[in-house]
């Protein structure tokens, strides 16, 4: 631990500039994926926070660690999560309500588990363990080493893993799902409704704006049979601001030809 230590103290000047400038602003952005209010907010600050762990892994020589970050937590995975809450939307009093029994407690004691799990994980790590260095760690290539201890000495716990990411992204898929309250009214009901009502007035719909052979724009109002405008065939919004053309403009000048 000492050695870790030691080694640690003894960082050339590039790499603790670099991570003086970027450990503030990934803790800064950390914080503000947990304070902020919207949820595309969040998610941003999130990917910010593996790009700068990715630039962490480089400086270290990682590199199959830091391309494996971008491409697949940044690129993929944090894509994936954005495009699902565009499609599908979370609004604010979504969190307010549970829509599992417990899920709030259960989320805190897997947290504090999962804690526990990696503070221990780093303690038979370091504790009593020797640091041997970037380049007899990566002797052979750093590729070629990862691989060869995730597939002997790790499969098992490499295995698991990925069971439970396949189960995390079917959980996924169940709580993103929502039943329809009600069913959909079709085109059938939505005609039979409109002739259901105590007035016909719109039975056959709505007129649309514009006189014909005259003028079709929207801020035209229909003629009826007796030559009068329709009121119904203008949005209410052109009404409420005045962009609305009376349609006499645009009428056929029929008694005047008579009267010639």
């Amino acid at each position: 631990m000492l050695n870790l230590a030691l080694t640690v103290g003894n960082t050339e000047t590039p790499e603790a500039v670099q991570f003086w400038i970027l450990a503030p602003i990934a803790v800064l952005a950390a914080l503000g994926m947990l304070l902020v209010k919207k949820a595309v907010h969040s998610a941003l600050l999130l990917a910010w926070v593996m790009i700068t762990l990715a630039i962490f892994y480089i400086a270290q020589d990682a590199l199959f660690l830091g391309i494996v970050q971008i491409v697949v937590y940044t690129g993929a995975v944090m894509m994936l999560f954005l495009f699902i809450l565009m499609l599908v939307g979370v609004d604010s009093s979504d969190s307010l309500i549970e829509t599992i029994k417990g899920q709030r407690a259960t989320a805190i004691t897997a947290t504090v588990g999962l804690a526990g799990l990696l503070l221990s994980l780093i303690g038979r790590a370091t504790i009593g363990n020797s640091a041997v260095g970037l380049r007899t760690a990566n002797y052979g290539g750093n590729v070629q080493n990862l691989a060869s201890e995730l597939f002997t000495k790790y499969v098992w716990a490499f295995e698991v893993v990925s069971a439970l990411l396949i189960t995390a992204a079917l959980g996924a898929m169940v709580l993103a799902h929502s039943s329809r309250g009600k069913s959909r009214t079709a085109q059938r009901d939505q005609a039979i409704a409109r002739f259901r009502k105590d007035s016909l007035a719109d039975a056959a719909g709505l007129p649309s704006p514009g006189v014909f052979a005259r003028h079709n724009a929207v801020d035209v109002p229909a003629l009826l049979p007796d030559g009068k405008p329709a009121p119904t065939s203008i949005s209410r919004t052109l009404e409420a601001r005045g962009d609305v053309i009376e349609s006499k403009l645009f009428e056929l000048e029929e008694k005047a030809a008579e009267e010639d």
